[in-house]
């Protein structure tokens, strides 16, 4: 029916209930309907709303709510300025949307991880240049994947242990960049990403997993 439940640690109201509280059976969280996807980062969480709206609660230290502030919440609040989002994912304290129209947008934690070529944490989100014709976005603990409508899968953030599969030993990268196999050709005819804390998965339309 479009509500979201939530149980568990509440320290930063991540729940959405309107409490601190933690919870050990799900809670309802307020106010929220029509929703048609979810997803928890570190102490906060975001939903995507059936009219293409993001929502969001919990901590907010770094931004991470995408509402403007840097005050927590402990019932949801609209992310600012999205409109015809089909998409969302949480890194460890970023978030992360994709419109109808294939853009990525981040908010959050930034330190270079976000993807939008600088070192500032944002409020509210920001439009990620580089990258375009996106179907599905998901972000590990610091780095992020995103696939693009021809099959191909980008990558920014840290790379401390490889996850971005460029082919080269960074450390991290500010800005998209496309995922390659070891034989230096382009990973491809992708139809699903995943990004684990410091790692990443892709199944490919033959239904085989490359990592």
């Amino acid at each position: 029916d479009g509500t979201v439940w939530a149980f568990g640690k509440n320290r930063s109201g991540q729940l959405g209930d309107g409490t601190t509280e933690t919870r050990v059976k799900p809670v309802q969280v307020s106010g929220l309907t029509d929703i048609v996807a979810i997803d928890a980062g570190e102490e906060f969480s975001l939903a995507l709303s059936e009219d293409g709206t993001v929502w969001a609660w919990g901590n907010n230290s770094v931004g991470q709510l995408g509402n403007g502030t840097r005050e927590k919440a402990l019932q949801p609040v609209q992310v600012s300025e999205l409109t015809d989002v089909i998409a969302i994912s949480t890194g460890e304290k970023q978030g992360y949307a994709v419109t109808s129209n294939g853009d990525v947008y981040g908010w959050g934690y930034n330190q270079g991880k976000l993807g939008d070529g600088t070192n500032k944490s944002r409020n509210s989100p920001v439009l990620i240049d580089g990258i375009y014709d996106v179907i599905a976005v998901d972000s590990g603990k610091q780095h992020t994947l995103a696939l693009k409508e021809d099959g191909t899968v980008w990558a920014w953030g840290t790379n401390t242990h490889a996850q971005l599969g460029y082919g080269t030993p960074v450390n991290y990268s500010m800005t998209p960049n496309q995922v390659f196999l070891e034989s230096t050709e382009p990973l491809n005819q992708i139809v699903a990403i995943d990004a684990g804390g410091f790692h990443s998965q892709a199944i490919k339309k033959d239904g085989t997993v490359r990592s």
